[in-house]
């Protein structure tokens, strides 16, 4: 049982952070906010596979200005993500938007500060400072200190900008590319706030390498207790940044969204395409949300058996496949007709 971190509650539209409310999945649109038609086309997406916040990029009046169309038809909270242009923010605020991702640093004029964080405030709009580990402002560049500490100071900095200004719907991100920088900055700045935190790692590469990381470096903060919402950031299509999310989070038993899939690694004595067929059957159960395992294994002599204790799994054999329940077979099925024998069964026994 992992004992969360105790923080700070905060709203993002309908959806509560902190506090002991269930880490938040998040993801970011690829997508260019002018065009409302395909940025609420993925933002459906993102939330049919389950994405609780979607942050979308603006980075102009043209894109503050599609927000209010945006929002009208979202089906969840959006966050504006800004930099530099005060402006921007204020627009954003005042059509709708349900948070800002923005470092109060950045803005400029304090009057200019003053007037998003009065506005944010009158609204109950939350900000996120994030700092990135590859944008440090100028004046700790040349610290000597190690580039965690260098973080933690950059993230208190905007804090207290905004704390001075008696603001505190405030949720911190500090990200870098590298996993133990991450690890080592949220850590340390766990010890001094009590914000919500939104844990990721950015920049963290494509499918395969960025996985990795990302397991590491999220799954090792969760593991602590540390985390509020979470992103894995991946150059990939984000809907599977949301799968991701989630599959981190069911393995350490934080949530529980979707089917929890076994397969084996194959042996010799797989005699079926087991690797095929497991990605077949992980592909078309991605959005059944139950909470069910499911197994696929390579031969009938363990299958059932190592996986007993899955609601439902095929065992390979030669050109065929047994389909368990529980450890108990009930079903013998030619390797053709076994992906559409097995789906019916599953999603029978469910309706």
């Amino acid at each position: 049982m992992i004992n969360r971190r105790k923080t700070k509650e905060i709203s993002i539209g309908n959806v509560k952070i902190g506090n002991n409310h269930p880490i938040v999945v998040q993801s970011m649109c690829n997508t260019d906010t002018c065009d409302v038609n395909s940025t609420l086309k993925q933002i459906n997406e993102l939330h049919d596979a389950g994405c609780e916040v979607v942050r979308l990029a603006v980075l102009n009046k043209d894109a503050a200005a599609a927000i209010r169309d945006i929002v009208k038809k979202s089906p969840c909270p959006l966050v504006a993500d800004i930099h530099f242009d005060y402006r921007l923010a204020l627009e954003c605020i005042n059509n709708g938007i349900s948070a800002l991702r923005l470092n109060p640093g950045n803005i400029g004029k304090k009057e200019h500060t003053q007037s998003v964080v009065k506005l944010a405030k009158e609204q109950k709009i939350p900000i996120r400072i994030g700092v990135n580990a590859g944008s440090l402002e100028k004046s700790l560049q040349n610290k000597n200190i190690s580039l965690s500490e260098k973080m933690v100071e950059s993230a208190l900095s905007h804090i207290k900008i905004l704390e001075d200004l008696d603001f505190d719907m405030i949720k911190v991100s500090l990200k870098s590319s590298d996993v133990m920088t991450t690890i080592e900055a949220y850590r340390k700045i766990t010890e001094i706030i009590d914000y919500p935190l939104h844990i990721g790692l950015t920049e963290a590469g494509t499918m395969r390498g960025g996985l990795i990381k990302s397991s590491i470096g999220i799954g090792t903060l969760l593991a602590e207790g540390i985390g509020d919402t979470i992103r894995v950031s991946l150059t990939e299509n984000p809907v599977e940044e949301v799968y991701a999310a989630y599959d981190i989070l069911k393995s350490l038993n934080l949530r529980k969204r979707g089917i929890n899939f076994v397969s084996c690694p194959t042996c010799g004595r797989t005699q079926i395409d087991l690797i095929s067929l497991a990605k077949k059957v992980e592909e078309r159960f991605k959005n059944f949300d139950k909470d069910i395992t499911i197994a696929v294994m390579g031969c009938p002599v363990n299958g059932p058996g190592e996986a007993k204790n899955a609601d439902f799994g095929i065992a390979g054999a030669i050109g065929e496949g047994y389909i368990f329940k529980k450890g108990e077979i009930i079903a013998r099925v030619p390797e053709s007709e076994l992906l559409e024998t097995f789906e019916n069964i599953v999603i029978n026994s469910y309706k």
